[in-house]
């Protein structure tokens, strides 16, 4: 059933967004497709991250992160933060988020500094619900997009 259900899933398009924070061993970060708005009032975002991240918990003691929604040209920059230990930042450029000091990166189209509000279990994944303290649409073009176990929407072939 998990096989099956992965491949049906991998048919729905997922934006890509690489959460970031500024860890105090240095900048700490992974890269999602499930980042979305939650309310509009208050203003509330959210992105899940599996229970074994190693990369969530220097995150989370910082009471805050910003959430990067990557170019589509960004793909190298997802595979980067979606590998697991490392100097994932290292050769990356980016700048402190103002209220988090969280990594803003280069490139991205739009970024939202946030407050962990609070964080929710659910199965093998935990839904970590933020509050954008400062929201900015940094450049054109469009998103990355994650389909069928790859980076870029294809329509049928």
């Amino acid at each position: 059933m998990s096989r099956h259900f992965r491949y049906v899933l991998s048919h729905v398009p997922t934006g890509v967004a690489v959460i970031a924070g500024a860890a105090p061993d240095g900048p700490a970060g992974l890269a999602v497709g499930t980042f979305t708005s939650i309310s509009l009032d208050p203003p509330l975002v959210g992105f899940f991250c599996d229970r074994a991240s190693t990369s969530w918990p220097p995150i989370r003691e910082t009471g805050g992160f910003c959430a990067n929604v990557l170019a589509a040209d960004q793909g190298d920059v997802s595979a980067r933060l979606a590998r697991q230990g490392g100097r994932k930042f290292e050769g990356l450029a980016w700048s402190p988020a103002p209220f988090t000091g969280s990594p803003v990166l280069d490139g991205v189209l739009a970024w939202l500094d946030c407050r962990i509000e609070r964080e929710v279990e659910l199965g093998d994944h935990v839904l970590v619900v933020g509050e954008p303290v400062e929201l900015v649409v940094a450049g054109e073009g469009d998103p990355l997009v994650f389909f069928r176990g790859d980076y870029g929407a294809r329509g049928p072939a």
